[in-house]
């Protein structure tokens, strides 16, 4: 080709070549035999479709960035202090890049158990979960602890605690993936009364976790922070009373107090048949335990089952619309309240003419009160030891100590004589708590080891209930059957001779499943193992859970 002299115009060159782009079109296409040519390739990768590296150094391209800010549509973040002058935030990703950073999540990294705060400013506002480290960041905004942790650290998916978005930082757009539908029901399980009703059917249906063990929902470790072993029983046993279960796991509580939420939240997370870990934490909930509690109850601090029991059911209550004045004012009462007559009579004695000693019949005095928790006192323990010098381990009957509440039986108490009688109707639930512990001046408390033998089915309350014929007819038999079962492991830590051996408390729950199976289960923190059903009043019982059952021509099933 001749060249083009210098005086000539660029324009007026008839020779000129074309480009290369122009010259590969015009080209002939002689290979016919030839396979297709590749995808075009966009900043390193086919179709926006690439490897975690290739799509990182693509992320990090220059021509990227460049391409992203001249996409229009531009948001502003709804919930955030986001400055104009960011104009690489974006409302929806480029087709290209809808999937991008979505293989960098790691689910084994994810604890949504935790209270929901900031790991930087430690606030509890617009919290966001990174999903590659599983840290809690505040905000999305561009001067945001999230946003700061995606720039520093590389981590780009962020979800909202609250609304379960997903979102990547820095760009600030929202992902629609089905790919995350799994993570945002780890986050909040959520169950339709379908799946509720299947909770009561024959025999439970196992799952497994990202690690690939096997665990049954509902029967699931919680984990021992520190000394919260008190609150796990507790939580284990009322997760097993079916209507209480029902309804905070279907149930909106998002207008009630943060107590019940997070106990709901808690619940729901025991019998979540697609979790990500086979045991649970309650942190969330002590931490609302300790502030409503004034401190009373903490991680750090072991308490008495049966006193965080009663606290927690009378602020479970409240926290429902309960009444404190009007009884079963809500579902906590429905289920657990029941009355009792109790009958006072004042002791007095003077010495008559004859200087004897002469007691005198003052009046009995009736007044009929509520209970959530029936107390049975145990009879005391021997002092000696039997005749082979080993420790005698007494056994009384179930029977035997509800002896209290059959109105003939009377018990002294500084100078009132008192008998207890139940009333009709009785609860669904009946709690029964056998007192071991009592005050020592020279111990903080001392224990009685006896124990209570009991058949987990079949327990007739009807000798102890005062007969009404309009509500049970009389002569009819009160059936109840255990459904959970608290008990005491007393652990020797030392011997000292001067204060005696120090034992540690180990609290254990016994729960049975639902269906004809009887199977039971026992857990001890994240413990979970099958139990025996003729081994159950082998241990110190210490509360018991006991569920009525329908009379025959009522149908069959649970207790209403």
């Amino acid at each position: 080709m001749a060249k083009r002299a210098a005086e000539e115009a660029l324009e007026a060159t008839a020779g000129s070549p074309a480009s290369k782009k122009a010259r590969v079109q015009d080209a002939p296409d002689q290979d016919q035999d030839l396979p297709p040519p590749p995808p075009p390739v966009h900043n390193g990768h086919a179709n926006g479709n690439a490897p975690a590296h290739v799509a990182a150094l693509a992320g990090a391209s220059a021509g990227r960035q460049v391409e992203l800010g001249q996409q229009d549509g531009l948001e502003e973040d709804d919930d955030e202090d986001d400055e104009p002058a960011v104009a690489s935030r974006r409302a929806a990703p480029d087709e290209r890049y809808s999937d991008l950073y979505l293989d960098t999540i790691s689910r084994k990294n994810m604890d949504f158990d935790f209270e929901k705060l900031c790991s930087v400013t430690l606030s509890n506002i617009n919290v966001y979960a990174c999903l590659v480290c599983g840290k809690y960041f505040s905000g999305r905004g561009s001067k945001t602890p999230a946003y700061f942790h995606a720039l520093e650290v590389g981590h780009h998916v962020y979800i909202n605690m609250e609304t379960k978005k997903v979102y990547v930082l820095p760009e600030g757009y929202e992902v629609k993936s089905k790919s995350l539908d799994d993570i945002k029901v780890v986050v909040d399980p959520r169950f339709t009364p379908g799946e509720v009703k299947a909770l009561a059917g024959k025999e439970e249906k196992d799952a497994w976790d990202l690690w690939g063990k096997k665990y049954t929902p509902g029967f699931v470790g919680m984990n021992n922070i520190k000394a919260n072993d008190y609150l796990n029983v507790v939580v284990q046993a009322l997760a097993h009373v079916a209507p209480l279960r029902n309804f905070f796991m279907l149930e909106d509580l998002a207008s009630k107090p943060q107590l019940a939420q997070r106990f709901s939240v808690l619940v729901r997370k025991i019998w979540n048949p697609k979790a990500f870990k086979s045991h649970v934490s309650p942190h969330e909930l002590i931490q609302e335990v300790s502030l409503r509690s004034s401190k009373k109850f903490l991680l750090t601090q072991q308490a008495d089952p049966v006193e965080f029991l009663s606290w927690f059911l009378n602020h479970l209550h409240l926290s429902l619309g309960g009444s404190k004045t009007k009884p079963k004012s809500s579902l906590i009462q429905k289920i657990f309240q029941g009355s009792l007559r109790v009958e006072s009579q004042s002791i007095t004695a003077r010495a008559d003419a004859g200087d004897r000693l002469r007691f005198e019949d003052a009046a009995i005095k009736s007044q009929s009160t509520p209970f959530m928790i029936l107390t049975l006192d145990l009879p005391p323990a021997p002092l000696f030891q039997d005749d082979a010098a080993k420790n005698i381990i007494p056994q009384v009957p179930l029977t035997t100590v509800l002896q209290k509440y059959n109105g003939v039986t009377g018990q002294e108490k500084m100078n009132t004589r008192l008998r207890h009688r139940l009333l009709h109707p009785l609860p669904p639930y009946l709690l029964m708590h056998i007192k071991r512990f009592q005050p020592n001046k020279f111990l903080q408390s001392q224990r009685n080891p006896t124990i209570v033998t009991f058949n987990p089915r079949a327990l007739d309350v009807s000798p102890y209930v005062e007969p009404n014929p309009q509500v049970h007819p009389v002569g009819e038999p009160i059936v109840y059957d255990l459904v959970a079962n608290i008990t005491y492991e007393g652990v020797k830590v030392r011997d000292d001779s001067v204060e005696g051996e120090a034992e540690r408390k180990v609290w254990k729950c016994q729960v049975k499943e639902a269906g004809a199976s009887q199977q039971w289960w026992e857990m001890q923190d994240l413990y979970v193992e099958r139990v025996n059903a003729d081994l159950l009043s082998t241990k110190e019982s210490y509360v018991m859970v006991w569920e009525r059952r329908k009379a025959a021509g009522k149908g069959k099933g649970r207790a209403a």
